[in-house]
């Protein structure tokens, strides 16, 4: 858990706007399920705001807060630990080194020795307490142990106490006691403010220390490396993924049912089905139990219904045509079953699988014979263990049918026992959970009603009054180093390319006007397309990617630091709800494209209202743009009455100030060689520096470049 991480200067702004105590209040009922007391919101408010005053009068306002971060513990990662009130990140001064500052925050104005118990103090008001010492030690000791949040890194970090409305005469006892040694015995009063200012230009560089912090938040597992990316990192060799809570849970049991069942000969057939939303990280576990079971030499194949994901993979990890097609497969590759069964079949995107499988007959190729039985009987054929990821929020073809239920029913009819597994935690949007909060709030996923969202320091959301207004500010993040693309709602018909290879600009807004991405040619009938454009399976991530507009089906599954989301005539608010609607189209004149004639919906692939229906869809279809960015979210509406609705949920920019600096995913320090100071009551010379090994680079998927 952690409520909020902001640069100190920022912090500032929201306590003289009004909004801190706003901000972590809301953070708090969503992570403990109560409303925060009145004694935690008056510590917030003073002492919160004195360490930031502090920070920012000796020129150090852009070093991050990281406030309440709750430390886990264990494989199911319950907390065990007292939140961290802060834990000061940025870089130490002349030196690539990052800086990490653990820091306990007292309103304490008196304090002396209890005189029942050597152990504590007694606090007036409060009675007696732990001797603050005791609890920086126990935080310091606690991101250092095995499985705390520094534990295999060397760099700057200690920390103290702060008791910024004591006066030194007051809390006199503090200093004699026996905890008050090393690292962790070291505090500030009123008195000494100046030492404190001394020991913080002593620890971190003034400027921007956004990458600090970013890695910092990738260690907390806030940050996740984006699936893709992650991925192409690893080569295919390994991934870059640490398995958490409930998916290390899934991964250890699948692996301890396949090695019961090589062991004892058993010819049964168990089925895994893993539910979770959008950024849950149902991937991390599928390509990680695909690595790690290969590698163990099993019979494991990846199978996805997400061409543009497979496409990108293809292209990206280094592989082999032969070998790639060997190890990932499509859901319709098992209409005859493999001989041998497979040991594992992995299905991701399992919301998308279909009621039959089917061919589409190209030019000289021979036409195979669809399926005979349901799509989800095939795939639990084909293997001893399948495993199921699937989330059904992200359903949006008429002919999608995967869902729990049906996975269930199939597993049961053919005699395989089931696990069902439900993911909670989150990674995608920054991990912002309030973020993923307030996208189903406002589309109504789950009963909510919509809200103004309120920034949390881990995802930034803003609105643009024109879609060329939209288009500039995130050309501004590409130009700054960011990935990042445009999307939008299926409301434009979707034009072939011409035979030059030039893109017609379907998407039309009054007087701006922009391309969709190419469309899907599997013939590849078209060679090269004009302007340096992508193919459609390529143009998330190649550079020409970046002037076209992507649909849902380009998306889903793939992720950039900011998206900028232009929301059609398809979903438009009218009064106190949602409408979703149908278009209808003509080709124009002179052959360019087409003419709306009714606003709405050009995707005919969601019109039936058979399944979950035609609205659902279209909510869905939302939900899957709203959450692609890992960063920033820049939204606009084609239609004046939903922008007007916008503007009552999504505050100004100016109004918090708080927007993300420009660039892509920070890297390590370009030193490997670390110092890590002394802990609390550490001898010198009792812990030797290590090495750091090299972590790979980030830029992968940077839009400015090829």
């Amino acid at each position: 858990m952690l409520l909020l991480q902001l640069p100190a200067r920022d912090l500032l702004r929201l306590h003289e706007r009004g909004l801190l105590i706003s901000h972590l209040s809301q953070r708090y009922r969503l992570f403990n399920r109560a409303p925060v007391g009145e004694n935690e919101e008056r510590a917030w408010q003073a002492s919160l705001v004195a360490l930031a005053g502090d920070l920012d009068e000796c020129g150090l306002g852009e070093v991050r807060m990281f406030v309440e971060y709750q430390p886990p513990l264990g494989e199911e990662e319950a907390p065990a630990y007292p939140p961290i009130d802060v834990m000061l990140v940025g870089r130490y001064p002349d030196s690539d080194r990052d800086s990490v500052l653990v820091v306990e925050l007292k309103q304490w104005s008196a304090a002396v020795r209890s005189t029942t118990d050597p152990e504590k103090v007694e606090v007036a008001g409060l009675g007696a307490k732990k001797h603050p010492a005791q609890q920086v030690r126990a935080s310091y000791e606690t991101v250092l142990a095995p499985l705390g949040l520094l534990h295999d890194l060397t760099l700057q970090v200690s920390g103290f106490s702060y008791l910024h409305n004591a006066r030194d005469d007051a809390v006199r006892d503090l200093l004699d006691s026996v905890h008050a040694t090393g690292g962790a015995g070291l505090y500030f009063t009123a008195d000494t403010r100046h030492e404190l200012r001394r020991l913080l230009l002593q620890s971190f560089a003034p400027g921007d220390n956004s990458a600090a912090a970013e890695r910092l938040l990738r260690r907390i597992g806030i940050r996740n490396t984006p699936l893709l990316e992650a991925m192409v990192r690893s080569r295919g060799e390994d991934t870059v993924f640490t398995l958490r809570g409930v998916q290390r849970t899934v991964a250890d049991q699948v692996r301890r049912d396949l090695e019961r069942m090589h062991r004892d000969g058993a010819t049964d057939k168990a089925v895994f089905v893993v539910s979770g939303g959008a950024g849950t990280g149902k991937s991390a576990i599928g390509l990680e139990l695909h690595n790690h079971l290969s590698n163990e030499r099993f019979r494991t194949l990846y199978a996805t219904g997400a061409r543009a994901f497979d496409a990108n993979l293809r292209e990206h990890l280094g592989m082999s045509e032969a070998r790639f097609r060997k190890e990932f497969k499509f859901f319709r590759d098992f209409v005859e079953p493999p001989a041998p069964r497979l040991d594992v079949l992995i299905c991701d995107e399992a919301h998308r699988l279909r009621e039959r499988s089917t061919f589409t007959a190209f030019r000289g190729a021979p036409v195979r014979p669809a399926g005979t039985r349901p799509q989800v009987e095939e795939l639990i054929e084909a293997a001893r263990i399948t495993v199921f990821l699937l989330d059904e929020a992200q359903s949006l073809r008429n002919d999608e049918v995967g869902t729990r239920r049906l996975i269930i029913d199939a597993a049961e009819r053919m005699g395989a026992a089931v696990r069902t597994y439900d993911l909670q935690d989150y990674y995608r949007c920054g991990g912002s959970t309030l973020y993923r909060q307030w996208v189903w709030d406002l589309l109504g996923l789950d009963g909510g009603q919509p809200r103004p969202w309120v920034p949390d320091g881990l995802m930034h959301l803003e609105l643009a009054d024109t879609p060329s207004v939209l288009e500039k500010n995130l050309s501004r993040e590409l130009d700054a180093g960011a990935s990042g693309r445009m999307v939008a709602g299926f409301c434009w018909k979707w034009s072939d390319p011409r035979e030059d290879g030039t893109l017609v600009t379907d998407v039309r807004i009054g007087d701006w006007h922009q391309a969709w991405n190419a469309k899907p040619d599997p013939e590849r009938r078209v060679k090269e397309y004009a302007d340096n454009a992508p193919p459609a399976e390529l143009w998330a991530t190649r550079a020409g990617g970046r002037r076209q507009v992507g649909c849902v089906y380009s998306a889903q599954g793939l992720e950039w630091d900011w998206c900028a989301v232009i929301m059609g005539e398809d979903l438009v608010r009218r009064g106190d709800r949602w409408v979703a609607q149908k278009g209808s189209f003509r080709k124009r004149v002179d052959g360019q494209g087409y003419d709306v004639v009714r606003p709405g919906s050009a995707d005919p692939r969601i019109a039936d209202e058979s399944g979950i229906g035609f609205a659902r869809r279209v909510h869905h279809a939302y939900h899957v743009l709203l959450t692609r960015a890992s960063k920033a979210t820049i939204l606009y509406s084609a239609d004046p009455e939903t922008m007007d609705f916008l503007r009552t949920v999504v505050p100004p920019v100016d109004l918090h100030g708080l927007r993300p600096s420009g660039g892509g995913a920070p890297g390590p320090p370009p030193s490997q060689r670390l110092r890590r100071p002394r802990g609390a009551g550490q001898a010198r010379g009792t812990r030797r520096p290590r090495d750091v090994p090299a972590e790979p680079q980030p830029g992968l998927f940077d839009v400015s470049t090829d």
